[in-house]
């Protein structure tokens, strides 16, 4: 298995913002001696819900502290990118890691209406721009004397300089939340990240997946590739105790549920509806759904059952609820010293 670090880091108040970002290179740093795999990078404004708030400036940090680690976003919101500048951007990221980037794209915050008014942007457009937006990036990257003529779009221009590092472009995957979005992708091949779900869901989406791509017409090898380049992501924390790593983690995760509820609530003109109490939690805001954790032993055993239903990669958001640093660099160290060599 391969494992990835999921860099969503809460800042709660303004005044904190530099200190998360600082710390959360400093975890970044340690995740690559320990050998993650990828750090995956998010994208969300106006509410301190990722401090660094922009992964292509932040993983340009992140490309010349590191050398090895791969640096992926999960996602850029295309909704607020214009295409042209996006594929020059992420094209030097490219070169600037030599070949590390991993681009991955969604159209933007289903729930964060006032992400869309900060940019000017209808949410209604989010689904149209992502297509053409992806379209004119790949164009932009490997096309000369490109013109494009689209509906949001309109553009001209000679060549793209610098082209990516790698060739003919980065690896592209998509986020997807419905089993609909992640049919349309088995069927043009695209690999995929899997939000958190229950591990029944999981398991299901990742055999509805290869079954859509075998039946697309892809060969078992270029299937073999797309699983190999999908993720699926959980929270996780580990300690010396299970009782220990229950503390941390629920007071974390309870304070960054409470923080993106509140900014909803506040920033969107609509407000934010409450949770229907009648209806099971979604997975992502189920505390034992969504977690990994325990001791070392017992999140091994949990990994071990998630490699046992077909997942392959682990994007694991860590510091969840702008935690201790003392206590999340810990539990990455455990997690690396104790846990992944038994995935090796």
């Amino acid at each position: 298995m391969k494992f990835g670090s999921f860099i969503f880091p809460v800042s709660h108040n303004p005044e904190n913002d530099s200190a998360v970002i600082d710390s959360t290179l400093a975890e970044i740093e340690l995740q690559e001696s320990l050998g993650f795999d990828a750090a995956w990078l998010t994208e969300h404004h106006f509410d301190g819900a990722s401090a660094y708030v922009d992964p292509v400036v932040f993983g340009a940090a992140v490309a010349v502290r590191t050398n090895r680690i791969k640096i992926g976003f999960a996602v850029v919101e295309m909704a607020f990118h214009h295409p042209v500048r996006l594929a020059a951007q992420t094209a030097l990221l490219d070169n600037l890691s030599h070949g590390r980037l991993i681009f991955g794209v969604g159209r933007g915050s289903a729930f964060n209406t006032y992400e869309y008014l900060g940019f000017g942007i209808p949410m209604e457009e989010a689904e149209e721009r992502l297509a053409e937006a992806e379209d004119l990036i790949v164009k932009s990257w490997t096309a000369d004397n490109l013109t494009f003529e689209g509906k949001f779009w309109n553009v001209m221009f000679p060549a793209l300089r610098p082209l990516p590092f790698q060739k003919p472009h980065p690896p592209i995957v998509r986020a997807c939340i419905s089993e609909g979005s992640t049919v349309a992708m088995a069927k043009i091949g695209r690999p995929i990240l899997i939000g958190v779900q229950t591990s029944e869901d999981t398991a299901s989406r990742l055999t509805t997946y290869k079954a859509e791509m075998l039946g697309a017409g892809f060969s078992e090898e270029q299937t073999e590739d797309a699983l190999e380049q999908t993720w699926v992501a959980r929270n996780m924390f580990v300690a010396d105790t299970e009782s220990e790593a229950r503390e941390l983690a629920q007071q974390g995760f309870a304070r960054e549920r409470k923080h993106f509820r509140e900014a909803r609530e506040l920033y969107n003109p609509e407000g934010f509806p409450p949770l229907d109490t009648s209806k099971p939690l979604p997975a992502g805001e189920d505390f034992d759904k969504s977690y990994i954790i325990g001791t070392a032993s017992q999140v091994a055993d949990q990994v071990a059952e998630l490699r046992d239903l077909g997942v392959r990669n682990l994007m694991l958001k860590i510091n969840v609820g702008e935690m201790d640093t003392d206590a999340v660099q810990a539990a990455i160290k455990m997690f690396g010293e104790s846990v992944m060599p038994e995935f090796a």
